[in-house]
């Protein structure tokens, strides 16, 4: 197997390590199947493969069970070995190499091939298996672990980022990928429980010439709810805004036809076709194209209604990213605010000032809209961002 420094695309240097340990001398020549991995190793791994699957690698089960045996006959440790054997066993075609590339930087806390090192934070973590304690015989070394800088921006403001920091952000955007809450539809499917399908039954009674025949069930089926991000882009919320816009464009990817996406200053603008652009900055650029009302003022009011008057709310989860900042009439924001608490299924309201400690909505437009607001959530990290998928996926603040 070439080693991880010298071959083109390889794995980059400085990834933390893998749990796991090079292999014992005397050891069986046919390692144990993935089912005698140690849980942590499993747990990583199975982590690594979901990832992989939500940025479109066919990193499925068998996949994934071929790696962990491939890593019994390596050192699991060593990075290199993690990355080729999830290399080997992991993409099906020249295509998936680009994106486990992406992921297994994004995964493992690693850097670009041929950039300089990042720094990272060394901790120990102590593992306990069977045999022994850490330290004793039978028992393995402590595993040396580094805080990927991934973490450390999770919970930064994007306002305060340096370009380099906000860059990393932004790929991470790239690769999220989430689920969406479910509504009954109008259409069945063949079920096991469920209302009685009568013609079904009938049927096969017919082709039996008239025998009596099993009992066939339905169920509805169910289809991702509809998502109706509306951004806030004036001036106010210029260090917030590109960012949105991104998260907007992961969302976009997720689920391409349950959401869509406006653009708020002192105009709604559909953005939700230049937001189906797969890669994230052609996307940006068509959308700062699109926009022609970036950094101005905000009429919020004037704005949902006409959202409401295209009818895009209706039984949708609608996500409002904005400060608050309403410079225009606030009655009128109230009563769109009001209308649209009827006509959606739900009322999300994202605010970046929601993250900072103290902070109170006492801006006209926030108390114009408070009453109609039913999850009231940041906006202004990586983290607040992943929790406000989470939130739209089902889970509920």
């Amino acid at each position: 197997m070439p080693p991880a420094a010298d071959a083109p695309g390889g794995p980059p240097r400085g990834v933390p390590g893998v749990p796991g340990g090079p292999r014992r001398e005397g050891a069986a020549a046919d390692p144990p199947g993935p089912e005698a991995a140690p849980r942590e190793l499993v747990a990583v791994m199975t982590g690594f493969a979901r990832s992989l699957r939500a940025a479109g690698v066919p990193a499925d089960h068998e996949r994934t069970r071929s790696l962990l045996r491939a890593l019994a006959h390596l050192d699991a440790a060593r990075p290199g070995d993690v990355y080729w054997a999830g290399r080997a066993t992991l993409c099906a075609s020249a295509d998936d190499l680009p994106r486990y590339d992406r992921v297994f930087r994004a995964y493992f806390g690693g850097t670009r091939p041929g950039r300089a090192r990042q720094e990272a934070v060394t901790v120990t973590r102590h593992t306990a298996p069977p045999g022994g304690a850490p330290g004793e015989p039978g028992g393995d070394p402590p595993l040396a672990a580094g805080a990927s800088p991934a973490e450390v921006l999770r919970g930064r403001d994007v306002a305060g980022m340096t370009a380099a920091e906000l860059a990393e952000v932004h790929r991470l955007l790239a690769l999220l990928r989430t689920g969406r809450e479910r509504r009954p539809s109008r259409r069945f499917r063949p079920a096991r429980r469920g209302r009685l399908d009568v013609r079904r039954t009938v049927r096969e009674a017919l082709r039996r010439g008239g025998e009596p025949a099993r009992l066939h069930r339905r169920a509805r089926r169910t289809r991702p709810r509809r998502v109706v991000l509306v951004v806030d882009v004036s001036g106010s919320m210029t260090p917030y805004a590109d960012t949105l816009l991104r998260l907007a464009h992961a969302l976009v990817r997720s689920e391409p036809g349950a959401t869509e996406v406006f653009s708020a200053g002192t105009r709604l603008t559909r953005l939700t076709a230049e937001l189906r652009h797969r890669d994230p900055d052609r996307a940006m650029e068509a959308v700062s194209r699109a926009i022609p009302d970036w950094s101005g003022g905000t009429r919020l009011g004037e704005e949902l209604r006409e959202l409401l008057r295209g009818g895009d709310a209706r039984g949708a989860t609608v996500v409002i990213a904005s400060d608050g900042w309403e410079r225009g009439d606030v009655s009128l924001l109230g009563a769109q605010m009001a209308r649209l608490s009827r006509t959606a299924h739900r009322v999300v309201w994202a605010n970046p000032h929601k993250g900072r400690e103290g902070y109170r909505p006492l801006t006209a437009g926030m108390r114009a809209a408070w009453p109609y607001i039913d999850d009231f959530v940041a906006g202004h990290s990586l983290a607040a961002f992943e929790e406000l998928a989470r939130l739209l996926g089902g889970a509920r603040a």
